[in-house]
Formats: C-alpha cells, sequence, structure tokens
C-alpha cells in the first residue's frame, strides 16, 4: 500500500479550504499550516498565467529529509509510504526544513518540533479521507492508494496525465494535473 493524492489544478479555486481543514484537524497555531496555497505567476507577458497551487509534504520515496535528520525523527511507515515525524526524538534542528525541496515543513514555535503534512495519520492509518479532501469545495483532491491499479486515483493520473511537480527532485506520491 503506498498512499497518494492527485490534485487537479484546473478545479482547484484557492479558497484555501484545505489549509483551514488541515488546521482544524490538526490544531495548530494561527501562524501555521501543514499545507498551503501558493499562489503566483509563470511565464511573462502577454502569456503569463496565474499559478494557484496546493503544497503539502510530497511523501517522497527517497526524501532528502529521512537522510538529514541526525535523530532518525524522520522516517518513511514500510506499510504506506508516509513520512511521519516522532515528536519525541525531535530536536528541532532544522535540517530536515532545509533539505526539503519544496518547503513544506514547519516548525511549532512552542514546542520547537518540526511538523509536515501526514494525510491526517493518526497513528494507525491516514485520514480516510484525510481533512483536506473532505472540504475541497471544487472536488481538486483525490485521496487513495498507489498501489491499486483499479483505485480511482490511479484512473485519475492515468486519465489526466497528472505528474508529480517536480519529478526531477524527488519522486513523489503526490500527483498535480495541470
Amino acid at each position: 500500500m503506498a498512499y497518494g493524492f492527485v490534485i487537479d489544478l484546473e478545479k482547484c479555486v484557492g479558497c484555501h479550504g484545505c489549509s483551514v481543514a488541515c488546521k482544524g484537524a490538526n490544531g495548530t497555531p494561527p501562524t501555521v499550516t501543514r499545507s498551503r496555497v501558493d499562489r503566483g505567476t509563470e511565464g511573462s507577458y502577454p502569456n503569463a498565467v496565474r499559478i494557484i497551487r496546493p503544497m503539502l509534504c510530497m511523501m517522497c520515496e527517497n526524501p532528502p529529509c529521512v537522510a538529514v535528520c541526525p535523530q532518525g525523527a524522520t522516517t518513511i511507515r514500510d506499510e504506506d509510504g508516509i513520512v511521519v515525524i516522532d515528536k519525541e526524538k525531535c530536536i528541532g534542528c532544522k535540517y530536515c526544513m532545509a533539505a526539503c525541496p519544496y518547503g513544506v515543513r514547519i516548525q511549532i514555535e512552542k514546542t520547537g518540533v518540526i511538523e509536515k503534512c501526514r494525510f491526517c495519520w493518526d497513528g494507525e492509518k491516514p485520514g480516510n479521507p484525510p481533512a483536506c479532501v473532505g472540504t475541497c469545495i471544487s472536488g481538486a483532491r483525490i485521496f487513495g492508494d498507489l498501489d491499486d491499479p483499479d483505485s480511482e486515483i490511479n484512473q485519475a493520473i492515468a486519465k489526466y496525465h497528472a505528474q508529480p511537480l517536480a519529478d526531477n527532485l524527488t519522486v513523489s506520491k503526490i500527483y498535480y494535473v495541470r
């Protein structure tokens, strides 16, 4: 089993519902979120386009954050490929934050512990679905098992030719429809 997401950028309206749901599910402080919606432009005039891109942990197959953690606090769960952080082991050194090519790790000021999206993993299994999926008003998110060839997520990847954000950086389990 390997969990992942497809995020359809054609459907995403940039409402931040996913970020709000994430905050609610994880109880993060006001200035902290495990997922975010980036806004910007790509291209140049007259061919510039506005970009709205939800960002979360890419659940890399060979994550640079795991390699640099001096405490072994960041690991990949063998049973489902979810990258998790052991809060008891984390010393808040920020090496993982520096190593993450997507800039999706955050530090909780109160505890010093580093956090990130974990698919609403509660210690047993990921949320089914994670909070951000159920709150997406445009249906831009699909969550599922990438190892199941008949799953909705694999059908969407094939149908829409979904691709990882930057497969030249890491092999990720988050796919985007562009």
